[in-house]
C-alpha cells in the first residue's frame, strides 16, 4: 500500500480552501456610533442642541466639565466637546441631519427662536423639496456647524 505524504495533504488544503468548511463567521459591517464636535462655549452649544432640536443629555464618562453627550437615536450619540480656541468655517455640504415629523412646524420653531435658515441652494427662509418628496432646511449652531432638518419618512 502506497503512503501519501503529509506534504501532499498540506498542498491539497492550501489549494482547495473551499473544500473544507470555514469556521469564522462573516464580518459584520461597521455601524455608526457617534459624531463629535469641538465647540468654543460648551454650555451655549449644549443649550442650543437641547432647546432647538430637543435633544436629551445622556451620561458621559469623563465628568470633567468639557463634554456633553446627547442621544440622537436608538444607539447613536452626539458628543459636544468644549474648549475649542476657534472653529474653521464649515461648508453646508458637511452637516448633521435630523428628521422631524413636519419641516413647516420646525421652521416655525426656528422663526420663534430667531434662527436663520436656508434651503439647499442657500436661499434664505426657503424650504427645499427634494426629487424624492423630502422637505429640508439648513441652519447653523453657535459655532457654525451646519444642521439639516428634514421630514424623511423612510
Amino acid at each position: 500500500m502506497k503512503r501519501i505524504s503529509i506534504g501532499f495533504w498540506f498542498g491539497v488544503v492550501a489549494l482547495c480552501p473551499f473544500c473544507f468548511p470555514q469556521t469564522s463567521s462573516p464580518r459584520k459591517p461597521a455601524e455608526f456610533d457617534h459624531q463629535a464636535i469641538h465647540v468654543r462655549d460648551l454650555q451655549k452649544s449644549a443649550a442650543f442642541y437641547e432647546s432647538v432640536l430637543g435633544l436629551k443629555r445622556i451620561p458621559e464618562p469623563f465628568k470633567d466639565g468639557q463634554h456633553v453627550w446627547f442621544g440622537i437615536g436608538a444607539h447613536d450619540q452626539l458628543h459636544v466637546i468644549g474648549g475649542a480656541a476657534s472653529v474653521p468655517n464649515q461648508d453646508i455640504d458637511v452637516h448633521l441631519c435630523f428628521r422631524v415629523p413636519s419641516v413647516e412646524d420646525f421652521v416655525t420653531r426656528l422663526d420663534e427662536m430667531h434662527i436663520k435658515f436656508v434651503n439647499s441652494r442657500s436661499e434664505e427662509r426657503k424650504i427645499t423639496l427634494r426629487p424624492d418628496g423630502v422637505k429640508q432646511v439648513y441652519f447653523q449652531d453657535p459655532d457654525g456647524y451646519w444642521i439639516e432638518v428634514n421630514d424623511n419618512k423612510s
